[in-house]
């Protein structure tokens, strides 16, 4: 079935045609429609925590990851080519907050890579000493930096559904080792990237996950979004100290806050009060000016 984008539906820019766009997927943070040959990517304002979309938009977050994302394409093209096609050229009801992509078979892992343990990391060294089978030296704690990024994916779960951790040996089991083995360098890879990056402007890229697929001529690309506060950890570097929760740019904000409600993590989730949104918008705003060094308008 087809449907229209919302407003009025288009296809290229100038074409003199009219197309409508088709809706391929809806997920947690973007809507996914083919648009010819072409993917139109639109980031929403949803957010998703805990694999939990919240019924409460954060205004403007479509927006600031699209354009983080781009931003941060160019920074990676070098390391490893990605999908985007143009950030203009898509249906004007999207603009800004879309992305003209080819279209990729996805690799069925999510690709993480962390510098330091928290979160759903720290969780899995605490019950077992490891992370996604990456054994970690004993005593490490909240935000313990880790002497080297380490790999450490997980399944990609449909939407309402939570990633589980994967070994490498798994991921190796379920793409072929040498796949496997490509997933993990270019994670790396990008991690590092945006680590060196992101500590020039203050910022500690505490992880990351990114998303890589197979394009028609056989090219693994990267996909998605990259290196944005939905897809990483940012923690402002003048304050760090381990032992604790950082603060963030991210996010874990509203991960934190949602805890604090007694949520059980499970649909449907609270509404999210007026300040707790606005401060995670200017977050959202402050990560993209101190890692681009453009001012959001």
């Amino acid at each position: 079935m087809t449907h229209p984008a919302p407003g009025v539906a288009a296809g290229h820019p100038g074409s003199g045609t009219v197309i409508p766009v088709e809706l391929l997927h809806s997920g947690k943070v973007r809507d996914v429609y083919r648009d010819g040959e072409d993917i139109v990517l639109v980031a929403s304002d949803r957010l998703s925590v805990y694999d939990v979309i919240l019924p409460t938009p954060v205004p403007d977050k479509g927006r600031v990851l699209t354009q983080l994302s781009l931003w941060w394409f160019e920074q990676l093209k070098d390391i490893v080519p990605n999908h985007v096609i143009s950030g203009d050229d898509v249906p004007a009801e999207f603009a800004g907050r879309a992305v003209r992509c080819r279209s990729l078979s996805m690799v069925p892992v999510e690709c993480v890579a962390r510098g330091y343990l928290t979160g759903g990391g720290l969780k899995e060294y605490q019950a077992g000493g490891s992370v996604s089978g990456v054994v970690l030296p004993a005593g490490l704690t909240e935000a313990s930096r880790l002497d080297e990024p380490v790999f450490t994916p997980s399944t990609k779960a449909p939407v309402g559904e939570k990633d589980m951790p994967m070994s490498y040996a798994e991921v190796a089991d379920k793409v072929g080792a040498d796949t496997a083995e490509r997933l993990r360098e270019i994670t790396l890879a990008v991690y590092a990237r945006g680590r060196d990056i992101a500590a020039e402007r203050g910022i500690i890229l505490a992880d990351t996950k990114i998303e890589l697929g197979w394009a028609a001529d056989g090219t693994l690309m990267l996909g998605d979004e990259v290196l944005t506060p939905d897809s990483s950890r940012f923690w402002p570097a003048d304050g760090y100290a381990p032992g604790r929760v950082q603060p963030s740019f991210d996010k874990q904000f509203v991960r934190d806050w949602a805890v604090g409600t007694g949520w059980d993590k499970t649909p449907p989730a609270p509404e999210v009060p007026e300040d707790i949104i606005a401060a995670t918008r200017a977050r959202y705003i402050e990560a993209y000016e101190r890692l681009t060094g453009l001012a959001w308008s």
